[in-house]
């Protein structure tokens, strides 16, 4: 028994120092917080503030402390960055690479109607009076497109008199596969006369049939 009393003595002993360490065991820095303090850090720099030299130095003795104490908290690695996140999405909105805007639609009308004569063999027996306007991308384009009005009238009349000689005047002449025959024509004709200004469309604007 007597031999049995100083073992218990250490024993005791040593379970009151393991104890003691463990409590006393400073509790290592999370992860996240670690990250926070690094990036409120670098937030100055990012935009553009400049940090003295004394700044500097002190900012690295702190980190260096930090690492050192920290041990495991100091290599565990950062979570990257949300490349998707507001603050780091770039060339959308005002001023990114894709916030321009297209330009807009500007409307050429043709000055005069066109006339166009429906024949029966070699008599005139109805008249087609049409007015037309041109879809094309900004005032520049437009200015183009009324500097060569002339010709846009020759290629149209061209159009419009195949288009009489064929029937496309004859029966319901405004609707289906006639119309849009006439349009597309139309288009075609004007693309080949300009060929710096962009043509959208050509449109008919007004469109009637008189019979003699």
């Amino acid at each position: 028994m007597k031999k049995l009393i100083p073992l218990l003595i250490a024993l005791l002993g040593l379970g009151t120092g393991v104890g003691a360490g463990m409590a006393l065991k400073p509790a290592p820095e999370p992860v996240a917080d670690a990250c926070a303090a690094v990036s409120a850090a670098a937030a100055p720099a990012a935009h553009g503030t400049p940090a003295s030299a004394h700044g500097a130095e002190g900012t690295a003795g702190a980190e260096g402390g930090k690492a050192a104490e920290g041990g495991a908290a100091a290599e565990a690695p950062c979570p990257p960055a949300d490349p998707f996140a507001p603050e780091t999405v770039a060339g959308e909105g005002e001023g990114g690479e894709h916030g321009g805007e297209k330009a807009e639609i500007a409307y050429v009308p043709i000055e005069k109607p066109f006339v166009v004569p429906i024949f029966a063999g070699d008599k005139t027996v109805a008249m087609v009076v049409m007015s037309l306007s041109i879809a094309t991308e900004g005032e520049k384009a437009a200015s183009e497109l009324e500097a060569v009005q002339p010709r846009l009238r020759d290629s149209f009349l061209k159009v419009m008199f195949r288009h009489a000689n064929s029937g496309g005047f004859d029966g319901s002449y405004t609707t289906g596969r006639k119309i849009e025959d006439l349009k597309s024509a139309l288009l075609g004709a004007a693309r080949e006369v300009v060929h710096d200004a962009p043509v959208d469309e050509v449109l008919i604007t007004e469109i009637a049939r008189q019979d003699s």
